[in-house]
């Protein structure tokens, strides 16, 4: 069986579990963490990158993107979290990217705070990440509108799984920065989101 390393703090690992788990791919979770646990991780990925894939052949992936392509062809036809239409395509390719950003300048700013002396930090370039997530989730916002349904159809579709979970952990884990009712097309969508069964499977555990 598969084997997922990593935290399911991470954003990038719980997109992995979340859409392992909605597309019903059997797997194992192991909370192993780059920082407490950097031997351990070491022992099965030497480069400790979060998430890692252990596959059933023993290859060791990383990357969650990267992951989440071997992932698209375990799955195999008729089961893709990807829409079918180029444009719809390109929309969800969008979306998934303004998540993207947004985890990126949110692990930023922990980094920031959390590893660096305050005396090294450097308020500029932390203005300027700021601003980056701010808007990032702007645009993510304007994107979901008050819709009540999935981003691009019937079913929830990887644009929808990296949307939410970079909602929970942005909110979650710098609440001084990203109030959790900042953006409420976001927020509203992301608990519609965290209410399904792969989500709860796979809960944020920060």
């Amino acid at each position: 069986m598969m084997r997922l390393i990593g935290m399911l703090d991470s954003p990038y690992v719980r997109r992995v579990a979340v859409s392992l788990n909605q597309l019903g791919l059997p797997f194992t979770h192991e909370s192993v963490s780059v920082f407490r646990h950097y031997d351990t991780f070491a022992g099965i990925n030497p480069v400790v990158k979060a998430p890692t894939l252990v596959t059933d052949e023993g290859f060791v992936l990383m990357d969650s993107t990267l992951i989440l392509q071997h992932v698209a062809k375990l799955a195999g036809a008729g089961r893709s979290l990807d829409p079918a239409g180029t444009a719809d395509h390109a929309r969800a390719q969008r979306i998934i990217g303004l998540a993207l950003v947004a985890c990126e300048k949110s692990v930023q700013i922990v980094y920031e705070h959390q590893l660096r002396p305050p005396e090294k930090r450097h308020q500029p370039w932390l203005d300027r990440v700021h601003e980056q997530l701010f808007a990032a989730y702007r645009l993510l916002d304007a994107e979901i509108g008050e819709r009540d349904g999935w981003l691009l159809g019937g079913d929830i579709l990887q644009a929808d799984i990296t949307a939410a979970i970079a909602w929970t952990f942005t909110t979650r884990m710098i609440p001084e920065v990203m109030p959790a009712d900042a953006f409420p097309s976001v927020a509203r969508f992301t608990a519609r989101a965290e209410a399904q069964e792969a989500f709860r499977a796979s809960p944020y555990d920060g």
